[in-house]
């Protein structure tokens, strides 16, 4: 049985980067609207506009790393912690 590492993950990334480049502006872009979707669904208050703030600013700042051509471990890094907090956003509104 294969076991996941993180160092795994990174080298898959890097070495496939142009076939993983659209799947995971896809997959980022859809968990980051359904955080702001759930985040939106609270209604408006000041907790509510910090966690948008947050939840956009780590989708659109992947995409600009992926669009600027920086270093592929700090994409990697950058998706996993975007992926991890939008996540995290999506269980907290949710409870």
């Amino acid at each position: 049985m294969k076991t996941l590492s993180l160092k795994k993950m990174q080298d898959e990334f890097v070495y496939d980067y142009y076939m993983y480049v659209p799947l995971t502006i896809i997959l980022n872009s859809c968990i980051g609207s359904i955080a702001a979707m759930t985040i939106l669904a609270q209604g408006t208050s000041l907790l509510s506009g910090i966690e948008l703030t947050l939840c956009v600013s780590l989708c659109m700042g992947y995409n600009a790393a992926l669009l600027a051509g920086s270093n592929r471990k700090f994409a990697f890094w950058l998706l996993l912690v975007s992926l991890a907090v939008n996540m995290l956003l999506i269980l907290i509104t949710l409870l």
